[in-house]
């Protein structure tokens, strides 16, 4: 966290409730649709909050205000944002985990788009298309961010990144790089090749296999992963438009793998073959 000066409440006056209006306010911002009209989101816990207070300071982020308890606003360095100090109920409140951690960032929602966020052309992407579990997503953000990756789109009719579990599944990570969402998935498939990336899906019916690309020299190509839902894969019409799906291979009496599983390792898989060509 970064140094700097708490724009505190004023001294002698009580923690908010659950029922003062910016915890109310802030509380709205649980639902998707709360966060869409407030441009806002919430991060939860020590390690979210951090990140978020890192990228603030360096300008990638902007965390608008937090929310503590008297135990966790004690903890805090000081930084140049809003601290509104609240009850254990008005912090629990604005959490949506068993156990609130009773700290909270309020963030502007990021506005970026797919070719904004592709703008540098980076040489690895994950696209998600029709994902509905936000542990999931926000697990495949952090899977992103560990790989290199220099995105992660949001495509279609897919959980929102910065839903409350999506956010702390990203374990921060969703403050590191670039994360955009449109739901019109052929523009997103689109912005991609206009930014000079193979177009591969996860699909575990398809015919080659990570080992067999990676033999032929396939994966050290500038690639856009695409992803679709464990339960119903990716559409046709999806796969029509790309240059081609891979599975991953099962050595094993594993059915499947899940997405997250599944991403992790068609990302590295590709971010070896990139580090290591030439």
């Amino acid at each position: 966290m970064t140094e700097g000066t708490h724009e505190q409440q004023r001294p002698g006056t009580p923690p908010l409730t659950e029922r003062s209006s910016r915890v109310v306010v802030a509380r709205k911002l649980t639902r998707r649709a709360g966060r869409d009209r407030a441009g806002a989101f919430l991060a939860e816990g020590a390690q979210a909050v951090g990140e978020a207070l890192n990228a603030h300071a360096a300008g990638r982020a902007e965390v608008r205000a937090l929310f503590a308890t008297e135990e966790q606003a004690a903890k805090l360095p000081e930084v140049d944002v809003p601290l509104h100090v609240v009850t254990d109920r008005a912090a629990a409140s604005l959490s949506e985990t068993v156990t609130p951690q009773g700290l909270v960032a309020q963030c502007a929602l990021p506005t970026t788009t797919p070719a904004e966020a592709l703008a540098e052309r980076p040489p690895l992407v994950a696209v998600l298309l029709g994902i509905s579990d936000p542990g999931n997503a926000g697990t495949v953000v952090r899977v992103a961010d560990a790989a290199g990756a220099g995105a992660v789109l949001f495509a279609g009719d897919t959980v929102d990144p910065y839903n409350g579990k999506a956010v702390r599944a990203s374990t921060g990570s969703v403050f590191h790089l670039p994360v955009a969402r449109d739901r019109d998935a052929p523009a997103v498939l689109a912005a991609c090749r206009a930014a000079g990336l193979r177009l591969v899906g996860a699909d575990g019916y398809a015919e080659g296999d990570l080992d067999t690309a990676s033999v032929a020299g396939e994966l050290a190509a500038p690639t856009a992963w695409v992803f679709g839902s464990e339960a119903h894969g990716l559409p046709p019409e999806v796969l029509a438009e790309l240059d081609a799906t891979l599975r991953v291979p099962i050595y094993g009496g594993a059915e499947s793998l899940n997405l997250a599983t599944a991403a992790a390792v068609c990302l590295y898989a590709s971010a070896r073959a990139q580090r290591h060509r030439g």
